[in-house]
């Protein structure tokens, strides 16, 4: 290996991270501002929570058996002594913040949406990172399974926003503490008939948690698994009706959807509605959004007992799949000749960059042919000529570089004609 392959390697991203370069950004950012406007749309807020927090918070809300606390949580001990884990997801830091904050007896709605990175310890493959970005919602104090239509609605308007095609929407009940027992003891059952076919974790989980198995990627397990008790056999006659709603509702937003009975997603505080909204073009891991109703987590919190619903979307997957109109960036490039030329630049590119133009100069001694092939590289959509004879007129040279065309006026005139080029620059300061 020679010495500046070893250098790049030790200077190498950890496995399982990745870096958003900017020509990248661009649809990230585009993503986000959807996700905001689809959102504040519905009513919703956004919250922003520590990206770390207490082990305990994340071991009580996620589930002590859930493969998230058991595999793939990034905990370390500070300096305090205390254990802290990075999130590996968003609900238990958002249920911790509305029950310090007394956020339930505000007077605003409890609909809150927020973006940003997570982490888990696990495979890394297309679509999944070690550090992952998610968008997420959550509406609490609302038990009409009508929000539950409502939010599964939302998620596909915002995918259809992004350009995001062949996606099935996935629908199931995992019940109540009330229902769910029964269902567990006769997965348990038939789990251990099956035992044979399932894999060492299965095995372990058919004692601790059977409906964990239904998450397994293993073949011979989801064959199992096919063969188990479904849990519409099980459900109550609340959990019942309230699943039967949710389908109503869906039916009256047109949208088409698949009851899927073995999805139970991986976390274990979830009751009633489950869903997921999958693609067809990633594979295994193949889904882009999902979510369900956690109506008892508040409550074993210590908190009010007010339910809550929610989703989150990967955001690295739904890009991979999405098709979205990101529209060019239209830059101004300043060219000068000369110091004084260079100040006399300098406080043009304040003033159009003050009145929403971007404007781009850099600071190099370069001819006026290399100052327009330098921007004919970065794509500038226009150059601005500043020269000795600019300055003493005070009218600057404009060229528009994709047309050629070519024009001289006063700053304002010139703000004037861009303005007209390019939607959302304001009047003059």
């Amino acid at each position: 290996m020679t010495e500046d392959a070893s250098a790049k390697k030790d200077l190498a991203a950890v496995k399982g991270t990745k870096d958003i370069l900017p020509k990248e950004v661009e649809s990230w950012r585009a993503l986000e501002r959807l996700a905001r406007e689809t959102f504040e749309l519905y009513g919703y807020r956004e919250l922003r929570a520590p990206v770390f927090e207490t082990t305990e918070l994340f071991e009580k809300g996620t589930g002590a058996t859930s493969d998230i606390v058991t595999k793939e949580m990034y905990t370390f001990t500070d300096k305090g002594g205390r254990s802290l884990t990075l999130r590996p997801e968003y609900t238990p830091s958002v249920v911790r913040a509305i029950i310090e904050h007394r956020l339930d007896l505000e007077v605003e709605p409890m609909r809150y949406y927020y973006m940003g990175p997570m982490f888990r310890y696990d495979k890394p493959q297309k679509g999944r990172y070690r550090q992952f970005h998610q968008v997420d919602i959550e509406v609490f104090g609302e038990k009409d399974a009508a929000v539950d239509a409502e939010i599964i609605e939302m998620a596909d308007s915002l995918l259809r926003k992004l350009g995001v095609s062949g996606t099935e929407t996935l629908v199931n009940s995992v019940g109540c503490r009330e229902c769910r027992p029964a269902y567990s003891q006769a997965l348990r059952e038939a789990a251990g008939k099956r035992k044979s076919d399932l894999c060492p974790d299965c095995q372990r989980k058919a004692e601790t948690n059977p409906l964990r198995i239904f998450d397994c990627k293993v073949e011979s397990c989801q064959a199992a698994a096919r063969s188990f008790p479904v849990i519409q056999d099980f459900l109550c006659g609340e959990c019942l009706s309230h699943f039967n709603t949710l389908l109503v509702f869906l039916n009256q937003y047109r949208i088409p959807y698949r009851v899927e009975p073995r999805l139970v997603r991986g976390l274990d505080y979830y009751t009633k509605t489950t869903f997921e909204i999958v693609s067809s073009h990633l594979g295994a891991q193949n889904a882009l959004l999902g979510g369900g109703r956690y109506d008892d987590m508040m409550k074993d919190f210590g908190g009010p007992d007010v339910c809550g619903i929610g989703f989150a979307m990967g955001m690295e997957r739904v890009l991979a799949v999405a098709e979205l109109a990101v529209p060019k960036r239209k830059s101004l490039y300043l060219a000068y000749l000369g110091d004084e030329a260079k100040k006399s630049g300098l406080e043009l590119a304040r003033y159009f960059r003050a009145n929403g133009v971007e404007c781009l100069v850099e600071f190099k001694d370069r001819g006026m042919k290399a100052h327009f092939g330098r921007a004919n590289k970065l794509q500038a959509a226009w150059v601005l000529v500043v020269g000795e004879d600019e300055m003493k007129k005070s009218r600057f040279g404009l060229k528009e570089m994709a047309t050629g065309r070519q024009v001289e006026g006063t700053r304002e005139e010139l703000l004037a004609l861009l303005r007209d080029k390019v939607r959302g620059i304001e009047a003059p300061c």
